[in-house]
């Protein structure tokens, strides 16, 4: 694998069976829903749609763009018309077997058509997965073809099903709130709520939302070596594909889904990359914001949009 995390490259000389590839549908939709091995995770938690292109617009049939979404619904409430807490845009190349993710800041500050500017994670809110769909498109400059949905209580359940995983921390953090005991710099061993908060804390972060973004990405990687450590036990990936089958709530024909499985199955590791869109922090309305630089985020989409690949962040 190899990452991209503000302006630097890591190799990785990790490389995975086909079985293995096939399991990154856990890094794709940004959960290990793949790995569940008791289908304990409620429906409700998962939910995959189509996005509706606009007329007109032109798409590569050999790439495929998933928008992975956390949304911070409660318990009780809409994850499809809650804020978006988690936003990384996911792209497969199926003639080359690249992939990228491009993470998307929640607090980036954006025009949402109907609902003048705000936060991008509002448009979630205010029109569902089609709206929030259509608002990163017109930053990034790239259309999802479908739209994940999850929860945070879903993805606690799934880390407390499939078991500890490992993360590489760049810089110790803590917060007051959400873990005061905070995360160690090193490999950091996470289980079930500390996955989750690891991937939400911001504020003792000194990059803020956008080094909340990578560790995101990080927490995804963590998943990804999950898989890798267990794909080879009989029946684990077969009981974790029948998990998903029976807890994503999704309408799509089964065309669809079998489309998305070939473009998993042909991810090659080695061409996995992942950029975070930056810019400048903000206060409106006495909130703060991240003032996201266009041009860049341009540029990562004008750079993946044919082969699913960013060059450099």
């Amino acid at each position: 694998m190899e990452e991209h995390v503000a302006g630097t490259t890591r190799p990785s000389v990790s490389r995975w069976s086909r079985a293995v590839r096939t399991a990154v549908l856990a890094l794709v939709l940004g959960v290990a829903a793949l790995v569940v091995p008791n289908g304990a995770v409620a429906p409700t938690y998962f939910t995959l749609v189509k996005y509706e292109h606009a007329s007109g617009v032109d798409t590569d049939p050999d790439v495929i763009w998933i928008l992975a979404v956390g949304s911070d619904a409660r318990r009780g409430q809409d994850p499809l018309h809650s804020r978006g807490d988690t936003l990384q845009l996911v792209g497969m190349d199926t003639r080359t077997g690249a992939a990228t993710s491009i993470g998307i800041p929640r607090d980036s500050w954006v025009s949402i058509p109907g609902h003048g500017s705000n936060r991008i994670n509002a448009s979630l809110y205010f029109g569902g997965p089609q709206l929030l769909g259509q608002v990163v498109s017109d930053l990034v400059g790239i259309e999802p073809d479908y739209v994940f949905v999850t929860t945070f209580w879903g993805v606690e359940a799934i880390a407390n099903d499939v078991g500890p995983i490992t993360v590489d921390n760049p810089i110790a953090f803590a917060d007051e709130y959400l873990k005061p005991k905070g995360f160690p710099k090193g490999k950091v061993v996470l289980r079930g709520y500390n996955v989750v908060a690891f991937g939400r804390i911001r504020h003792s972060l000194a990059g803020g939302d956008f080094d909340r973004s990578a560790n995101q990405q990080r927490v995804l990687r963590g998943f990804q070596r999950k898989v890798a450590e267990n794909a080879d036990k009989p029946g684990w990936i077969e009981k974790g594909v029948l998990s998903v089958m029976d807890n994503v709530h999704t309408d799509l024909p089964p065309s669809d889904l079998f489309e998305i499985a070939q473009a998993v199955a042909q991810v090659d590791p080695a061409k996995i990359t992942g950029c975070v869109v930056h810019g400048g922090f903000a206060t409106i309305g006495g909130a703060s914001v991240v003032i996201p630089d266009t041009a860049t985020a341009r540029r990562y989409g004008d750079d993946a949009r044919k082969d699913a690949s960013i060059k450099s962040c």
